[in-house]
């Protein structure tokens, strides 16, 4: 292909998302279809309340998301565990083997939405995070420290240092997701690791930095968390998610919340991207002139990581301008406000 040629069409085989926020109830209801018209899997979230932390209760809400999302979409939801303090190796390994769970995931208590009951020392886990360094069982970090004395906009950076450098000293086998990074730190870091470290990354904090936050006033519903940094961590994100290494995959972190929550004196950490996450995927890997980079980040680097195969079908993308919607309706009188909702987008997913 000539440097000139544009390209109009890009089929690729059918991406997962390794990290998503469902929700439960009407939310789910809402938003459980958008997720699967665009990924074959997704990697789901337990911070519910109350948080999903044996095999048992995810089992039964893999079983509420599979009644919430249309059959022939043919989607699989892949569930995780919420660690505790007092979380049960035995049930965890019980629940993996059956494949019931396919990872478990570390909140620091206090670091994000839902995470109250989270760990609050990794040292307190060191028996959960021995058994599943022996089953190959991925460790999925929310990697941000919760001491307030610490700047939010260091809070990534510490952590690499006071525990993910020690956790993964101690425990030299485990297999670590370090989800949703956010600066150029956490980049280098990953590439150091090795093939056992791997990084999701999402589509916001691709397209914004922390001064978007403010333009013309607060946006609310640009704020998650972790929150968005400097305009130089934005550009090392977009770097590493087009560079094509298989240690850096597709994660949207899409995490929604209603209107009357984000646009609030406290409002809510999290930014509903999943309505147009590939979209805005591919219009990012556009700019960055890496189209041919995209089919390894979105759809075989994650699974590779995850030792699960390939999805067999496909999807197109065609370079078309068109308005995202606005908001996604949920229940009678409820609405979430959509990322990038009422922008002109530049690809449109064709429907499956």
């Amino acid at each position: 292909m000539s440097e000139n040629q544009i390209i109009t069409k890009l089929t690729m085989r059918r991406p997962d998302d390794w990290h998503v926020h469902l929700r439960d109830g009407e939310m789910l209801v809402a938003v459980g279809p958008m997720t699967a018209r665009q990924f074959g899997r997704a990697i789901v979230m337990p911070n519910l309340r109350p948080p999903v932390t044996t095999a048992a209760d995810a089992v039964a809400y893999q079983a509420r998301i599979q009644k919430a999302v249309p059959s022939d979409l043919n989607f699989t939801p892949l569930m995780t565990l919420y660690l505790t303090d007092k979380t049960d190796p035995d049930d965890l390994e019980r629940g993996f083997k059956a494949g019931q769970i396919v990872a478990a995931k570390l909140y620091p208590a206090g670091a994000t939405t839902n995470s109250d009951h989270g760990v609050t020392h990794i040292t307190k886990i060191s028996n959960v995070l021995e058994r599943m360094e022996s089953l190959g069982m991925p460790l999925l970090v929310h990697g941000e420290v919760t001491d307030q004395n610490i700047d939010i906009f260091d809070r990534e950076h510490v952590f690499i240092e006071q525990v993910m450098k020690p956790t993964l000293q101690n425990f030299p086998a485990l297999k670590v997701v370090f989800e949703h990074i956010t600066t150029s730190a956490a980049v280098n870091f990953v590439r150091s690791q090795g093939p056992r470290v791997g990084a999701t990354i999402t589509v916001h904090h691709l397209q914004i930095n922390r001064s978007d936050i403010f333009k013309g006033g607060i946006h609310p519903h640009l704020y998650c968390l972790p929150i968005a940094k400097r305009e130089e961590h934005r550009l090392a994100l977009r770097e590493a998610a087009t560079s094509g290494e298989a240690q850096f995959f597709l994660g949207t972190d899409t995490a929604p919340h209603g209107v009357d929550a984000k646009e609030t004196a406290c409002g809510c950490a999290g930014i509903f991207s999943a309505p147009t996450a590939l979209e805005l995927y591919a219009q990012v890997f556009d700019e960055e002139k890496a189209l041919d980079k995209f089919e390894a980040f979105a759809s075989l680097n994650g699974p590779k990581f995850y030792g699960l195969p390939i999805n067999d079908d496909t999807v197109t993308l065609v370079r078309e301008d068109w308005t995202a919607p606005a908001t996604t309706e949920v229940g009678a009188g409820q609405a979430v406000k959509n990322y990038r909702g009422g922008e002109t987008l530049n690809w449109r997913l064709q429907d499956l």
